[in-house]
C-alpha cells in the first residue's frame, strides 16, 4: 500500500484479485485472451416462462435516466433545470441518474469529454469561467443533494482515458503511428511539440498536487512543431495490451492519452474516487470509453472503490462493441463489479425498425447482452452518441421508439434500462434557432414514455411469458406479484405491420374476469380475462399497447397523469403566442 493525501492506495501488486473462469483457471490479458471464438445466442436462449415465484421477495423496479443529451444548451443552467425536474423524474419511477462529465473542459461550453481538470466541477476560474457548460460546483451539488433527498442515485461520467486543453507545451521524441494499425509505425522517431503541461493556475495543489507532464501519457494526436495531425507515441511509452483490439490496438483515442501505467497517474486517479465521493453523496459512476484504456487498470480502480469509498456504487462502463460473447468475459473478468450498456440490443433495434414493415420482431434480442447476462446488462433505445449527427449515429425509426421503450422498461430479466434525456424532454438539435422552429419534441409528444414508465414501476412484476412467434407481432406477458400494487400486471403486444394484429396471451388465472384496457390510448376496446386467465390482446398498425386491468392499483392516477416535458419553458412561450 502507499499514501497519497492520507489515503492509502493499493498498488499494483496489491490490487484486484485475479478473475477466475467457471473452471478456477485465472483469466488472462490482453483482451485477445478474453475474446473466444465468436457465439452467438439467439432469443430463443431467454428463458419462457420467466417464473418468479409469489413467495420470492420482489424488490422495486430499478430504471436510469440519461440526465442530458449532446445539444442541452450551452446556458450553464442544466443542473438548476435537473433540480428542479428531479421530483417529477422520482415520482416517474426514476431510481438513478447518470449525469453529464462534471468536471471542466477545455472551454466553457464544451460537454465534459473533452477533459482538462477532474478536480474542478465549476469552482475555479479557469479556461475561460468558473462555471462549467452545466453550471457551477453549489449547483451541482444542490442537484445532487436533492437526488438524494427523493430516492435518485446520481452516476457521475468519469473521463479517464485522456486530457485536453494543455496549459503549454513541452518538446518530446515520438513515432508516427499508422492510424489504421496502430501496430504499425510509419517512420522514424523524431522531435514534436505536444500540447501536455498542465499546471491548473485556476486551482493551484488545492485538492491534489500533481501537475501533469509528458512523461504521464502515452501519446498525442498533433504535433505543434510541423503542424500535422495524426497519432504519435513518445518515445520510451507503449500503448497498453490490454484494451481493445479494434484498429490493431486501440489505446489511442484521441487528445492527450493518459499511461495509467504511470505510478503517479495511477495513484492521482485512485485518489480521484475517493475525492470525488468526499464532495458528492453520488450513487456511483458511468465509465466512458473503457475499451480504450488498461482492463487491469479499472479493475484494480473498481476494487479500489470498494475498499475505500461504497462497495454499494453502481458501475456502468461504455464498451462500444457488437459482441455481446466478449462483453460478457469482460463482465467476468471484472468480477461481476461492473455492468455494459447492451450495444447489441440498440443495433438490433436499428436494423429491425429500418426495415419497416419487413423487419423480423423475433430477432429483437439475439445476442443481445440480456441474452449473456442480464443482471450486469443497461439497455438503452438512444443516448448522446447514437443519436443524429453522432459519431456512433444508430439511428432507430420514429415510429419503433415506444416499441423498444416497450422491450426495455417492462420485460422481466432484461437489465436496468436507461431513458434518454431527449425521449423525455425533447431536443434542440444541432444548430437551435432563436425562435425554437427547428425543437425535436419528445417521443409521442411526450404522452406515452411516462405512462410507460409507470407502468414499470406498478405493474411490471412477476412471472413473465413470451409470445415471440410471428415475425411482425409479438407480445409478452407480466402476471403480477402480491408484493407489488396488489398483485396486477400487464400485457404488452407490438407490430410493425400496417394492420391492426392481436395475440392471445396468458395473464393468469387470478386475473379472471378483469376488464383491460390499452394504458396508452392507442388500441380502442377492452379484454376481458377468461376463466382460464387468458385473453385476446389487439394493437394498432406500427405501434404498441399496454393493457392492463381498468381498476388495478394506480391505474386511476396513470390515466390522468401529465407530465411536464417542457423542461425550456419553449411549450409555454407557444401556449402564450
Amino acid at each position: 500500500m502507499s499514501a497519497y493525501l492520507g489515503l492509502e492506495l493499493p498498488l499494483k501488486d496489491d490490487a484486484a484479485t485475479p478473475a477466475v473462469d467457471d473452471s478456477g483457471t485465472p483469466i488472462r490479458i490482453p483482451s485477445s485472451d478474453l475474446r473466444p471464438d465468436r457465439r452467438r445466442r439467439p432469443a430463443t436462449d431467454q428463458p419462457n416462462p420467466f417464473v418468479v415465484p409469489d413467495s420470492q421477495p420482489c424488490a422495486e423496479n430499478k430504471t436510469l435516466m440519461q440526465g442530458f443529451e449532446w445539444y442541452v444548451p450551452a446556458d450553464f443552467q442544466h443542473w438548476r433545470r435537473l433540480t428542479k425536474a428531479l421530483p417529477r423524474l422520482a415520482a416517474l419511477g426514476v431510481t438513478g441518474m447518470w449525469i453529464p462529465p462534471a468536471c471542466k473542459a477545455s472551454w466553457p461550453t464544451g460537454n465534459g469529454y473533452d477533459i482538462y481538470d477532474l478536480y474542478d466541477l465549476g469552482e475555479f476560474d479557469q479556461k475561460g469561467a468558473r462555471h462549467t457548460k452545466w453550471g457551477t460546483k453549489a449547483e451541482l451539488v444542490q442537484m445532487v443533494d436533492t437526488a438524494n433527498a427523493h430516492g435518485v442515485g446520481i452516476l457521475f461520467d468519469a473521463v479517464l482515458n485522456h486530457k485536453a486543453a494543455a496549459d503549454f507545451s513541452e518538446r518530446a521524441i515520438a513515432t508516427r503511428i499508422d492510424p489504421h494499425d496502430r501496430t504499425t509505425v510509419l517512420g522514424e522517431p523524431r522531435e514534436v511539440e505536444a500540447w501536455t503541461g498542465y499546471r491548473f493556475p485556476g486551482r493551484g495543489a488545492t485538492y491534489s498536487p500533481l501537475k501533469w507532464n509528458k512523461s504521464h501519457f502515452t501519446g498525442i494526436d498533433y504535433d505543434a512543431l510541423s503542424g500535422e495531425k495524426g497519432v504519435f507515441r513518445f518515445a520510451g511509452k507503449e500503448f497498453s495490451n490490454d484494451v481493445d483490439e479494434e484498429l490493431g490496438n486501440y489505446d489511442y483515442l484521441m487528445f492527450a492519452d493518459i499511461d495509467h501505467r504511470h505510478p503517479e497517474v495511477r495513484r492521482d486517479l485512485l485518489y480521484w474516487t475517493y475525492w470525488l465521493s468526499t464532495q458528492l453523496k453520488l450513487g456511483g459512476l458511468r465509465l466512458d470509453a473503457i475499451k480504450h484504456y488498461s482492463f487491469e487498470f479499472l479493475r484494480d480502480l473498481a476494487a479500489h472503490i470498494d475498499k475505500t469509498v461504497d462497495r454499494s456504487w453502481f458501475l456502468v462502463g461504455e464498451y462500444w462493441r457488437e459482441d455481446s460473447e466478449f462483453l460478457s468475459r469482460f463482465i467476468e473478468f471484472m468480477n461481476y463489479r461492473i455492468s455494459l450498456f447492451d450495444v447489441q440490443l440498440v443495433s438490433n433495434f436499428s436494423r429491425v425498425s429500418l426495415k419497416g414493415e419487413k423487419g423480423d420482431l423475433r430477432t429483437l434480442f439475439d445476442d443481445a447482452l440480456v441474452v449473456w447476462k442480464p443482471a450486469n446488462a443497461v439497455t438503452f433505445v438512444v443516448n448522446h452518441d447514437t443519436q443524429l449527427g453522432q459519431s456512433l449515429e444508430t439511428p432507430v425509426a420514429r415510429f419503433f421508439i415506444p416499441i423498444a421503450y416497450a422491450m426495455i422498461l417492462l420485460r422481466a430479466n432484461a437489465g436496468i434500462p436507461c431513458v434518454f434525456y431527449s425521449d423525455l424532454y425533447g431536443s434542440i438539435g444541432p444548430h437551435p434557432k432563436d425562435d425554437h422552429s427547428n425543437f425535436v419534441p419528445p417521443t409521442s409528444g411526450g404522452a406515452v414514455l411516462p405512462k410507460m414508465m409507470l407502468a414499470r414501476k406498478l405493474w411490471a412484476y412477476g412471472t413473465q411469458f413470451d409470445y415471440f412467434d410471428d415475425p411482425h407481432c409479438v407480445g409478452f406477458t407480466r402476471i403480477g406479484h402480491p408484493s407489488r400494487s396488489g398483485g396486477h400486471g400487464l400485457a404488452v403486444v407490438v407490430t410493425n405491420g400496417w394492420e391492426f394484429a392481436a395475440k392471445t396471451m396468458f395473464v393468469g388465472r387470478q386475473h379472471a374476469g378483469e376488464v383491460w384496457t390499452d394504458l396508452l390510448r392507442w388500441c380502442p376496446g377492452k379484454v376481458v380475462i377468461g376463466s382460464n386467465g387468458w385473453g385476446e390482446f389487439p394493437v394498432a398498425h406500427r405501434s404498441v399497447s399496454v393493457w392492463v386491468n381498468s381498476e388495478a392499483d394506480g391505474r386511476q392516477m396513470v390515466d390522468s397523469f401529465v407530465f411536464d416535458s417542457g423542461i425550456y419553458g419553449y411549450q409555454a412561450e407557444k401556449d402564450a403566442a
